[in-house]
């Protein structure tokens, strides 16, 4: 059987430094579910816990069937607000909106979606498992940076990573995106990593 570590095949975009740069997302399949308001309240957590569910009865499928067996990906998250695609954290939380997502290897096709989706729904029945969907995300040019700590202090990093685009004559055309590395459940929040991406285009374009 077939195995695969697809952080590792797409290293460049699940690595980063402090220092900021340009990178190239293609376009890749994901599990994703949408939602509002504060990030620590139930909403988010029951959808975190939905789109995981399905996540790993993907995996689970794939593998039983010996088409290929992986590590689930990282969570990801594309952040905005109802007034547009600008973010801040100084906003209120509940002007928040979010779709956070997982992405998924080719061979998690349409049916194998499906499949999961129903068998995720009987076994977790009080998650939100019906909201998840799979959906392609494309980026194309865009700018990460890594920021080490709480997200409480993302701040501080995007200011870097928005010297960064403004020097490069660049602007933002896409949502604020989050990789994160670690698990905010087991890593103290000052060893937390987690990547900031934003998809841009030169000024002159």
């Amino acid at each position: 059987m077939p195995k695969t570590d697809l952080k590792k095949v797409h290293k460049a975009l699940y690595t980063a430094t402090a220092d900021p740069r340009r990178v190239d997302v293609p376009d890749f399949p994901f599990l994703m579910i949408d939602g509002a308001g504060d990030p620590n309240g139930d909403g988010y957590r029951q959808a975190v816990e939905a789109l995981y569910s399905v996540a790993y009865t993907v995996r689970f499928a794939l593998k039983d069937a010996e088409v290929l067996e992986y590590p689930v990906m990282p969570l990801q998250g594309l952040w905005w607000t109802a007034e547009g695609q600008d973010f801040s954290h100084d906003l209120t939380r509940d002007a928040w909106r979010w779709t956070i997502m997982i992405m998924q290897p080719a061979q998690a096709t349409d049916e194998v979606v499906r499949e999961a989706l129903t068998a995720a729904a009987k076994k977790k029945p009080g998650l939100p498992v019906p909201d998840v969907r799979a959906e392609r995300l494309h980026e194309g040019a865009c700018v990460q940076v890594l920021h080490t700590g709480p997200f409480a202090t993302e701040h501080t990093t995007l200011d870097r990573l928005y010297e960064f685009i403004e020097k490069e004559g660049l602007a933002i055309t896409g949502r604020h995106h989050e990789i994160y590395l670690s698990d905010a459940r087991r890593v103290a929040q000052e060893k937390m990593r987690t990547i900031l991406r934003y998809p841009v285009t030169p000024l002159s374009a």
